[in-house]
């Protein structure tokens, strides 16, 4: 979504006018400024694309379940919704899981390892730890070892805070089970996630060696900064050149890194940005975009390179994405 003004004319969709078609609201008798219902939706969209988002790992879908959920909301009676914002969170829950299902089945067929589709965050993403750790590449990862349920609950207790009645009500399950299903989340995902907290100048010291190396082509510098058993997954959705399986370890990675920079010299630009809540880079080639650089970061070190060049999920580098929680 959009960082920019919310055009009081129209309700938006992650930045984009609601299709006239199936938006009541953009019938002259209507005014969508003192619409209830339309008002309700643009105050909690951030929210709800964030919800969306997390459980899906791809801004695209995430767009599409807003825009479902949009078409279900205008046909409630508000008269019957007691907290406007659960309702929503519920409908938008509920939209996001029937499309999860469907995308395991695509991404079985998915050509080499799958990776989310990255966002360019501004800094208050940052600045909100728990949300920005909840967003990035490394835990999106993890979430996708998730059961679609598991991940859904998961998101809405862990990430929004919301009552286990709440929760319940969006997936569908009882709060005895809802709460089962939590804590095999939550076990689930300590496992697997980072232990170490990286403050924010130890993740841009390592960023900008990493940036150096990257830009100098230097192999000892790129060693330097590469933990040893440091993993590198690349996305091409075979489009684009990508690994089709995980490197593991310095040399490795840093090899096939200075290999690749060297084949494109000076027609390659790397500029640091924010990507998914943390420090990352947009490589150019000529001025477009190639890719983008997303990194987990333990001890000073980095442990993860997710490099991106699926141009179908190159999109949302172009623009900031808001979220909130």
């Amino acid at each position: 979504m959009s960082g920019g003004q919310v055009d009081a004319a129209k309700p938006l969709v992650c930045g984009e006018p609601v299709d006239p078609t199936t938006d009541p609201t953009t019938d002259p008798a209507t005014d969508p400024a003192t619409d209830p219902a339309t008002q309700a939706f643009v105050d909690h969209r951030n929210l709800l694309f964030t919800v969306a988002y997390e459980m899906l790992g791809s801004a695209a879908d995430a767009e599409d379940v807003l825009q479902e959920t949009w078409l279900r909301w205008v046909g409630v009676d508000l008269g019957t919704v007691r907290d406007r914002r659960a309702y929503l969170v519920r409908i938008v829950t509920r939209q996001a899981l029937i499309r999860l299902r469907a995308l395991g089945r695509r991404r079985e067929s998915y050509v080499g390892p799958w990776l989310p589709e990255p966002l360019l965050t501004a800094p208050d993403v940052a600045e909100d730890v728990e949300l920005a750790d909840s967003v990035s590449m490394a835990m999106l990862l993890v979430l996708e070892t998730l059961s679609p349920t598991e991940r859904a609950v998961f998101v809405l207790r862990e990430v929004f805070d919301l009552d286990y009645d709440e929760i319940a009500e969006a997936v569908g399950k009882s709060q005895p089970a809802v709460r089962q299903i939590a804590h095999r989340a939550r076990a689930h995902v300590a496992a697997r996630r980072p232990r170490d907290t990286v403050s924010p100048a130890e993740t841009q010291t390592a960023l900008h060696a990493f940036q150096r190396a990257v830009e100098t082509g230097d192999l000892q510098s790129m060693l330097d900064i590469l933990a040893p058993d440091v993993v590198l997954l690349s996305d091409g959705g075979g489009i684009r050149k990508a690994l089709t399986q995980p490197v593991v370890g310095a040399g490795k990675v840093a090899r096939l890194l200075a290999a690749g920079l060297d084949r494109f010299g000076t027609e390659v630009s790397v500029e640091p940005v924010g990507v998914n809540g943390h420090p990352g880079l947009v490589m150019r080639i000529h001025g477009e975009i190639d890719g983008v650089v997303a990194m987990r970061i333990e001890g000073g070190l980095v442990t993860g390179v997710y490099f991106v060049r699926n141009p179908d999920k190159l999109s949302h580098v172009e623009r900031e994405t808001s979220l909130s929680r």
